[in-house]
């Protein structure tokens, strides 16, 4: 069984919460008032931080999207 660290659940539940607060603009809507909450999970992960290239999936859909802003968003909010 693998041992997951404070830090590290605390890092990868405040990436979910960046990407809830993305998702709408991410996955096609033309703006997040727009966008229908989504259903179930939202989950995204930085998957080059030197290109800013980051997947978020929700349901069965998964986009790829590259923005340097976010990621650095992200990492700060992880910093605290």
């Amino acid at each position: 069984m693998s041992q997951t660290s404070r830090r590290g659940f605390l890092a990868a539940s405040g990436t979910g919460v960046a990407a809830i607060a993305i998702a709408p603009a991410i996955i096609g809507a033309e703006s997040a008032d727009a966008a229908p909450p989504p259903e179930g999970a939202v989950v995204a992960y930085i998957k080059d931080a030197s290109t800013g290239s980051v997947a978020v999936m929700a349901g069965e859909r998964e986009v790829v999207v590259t923005d340097k802003a976010l990621v650095a968003t992200i990492a700060r909010h992880l910093r605290g």
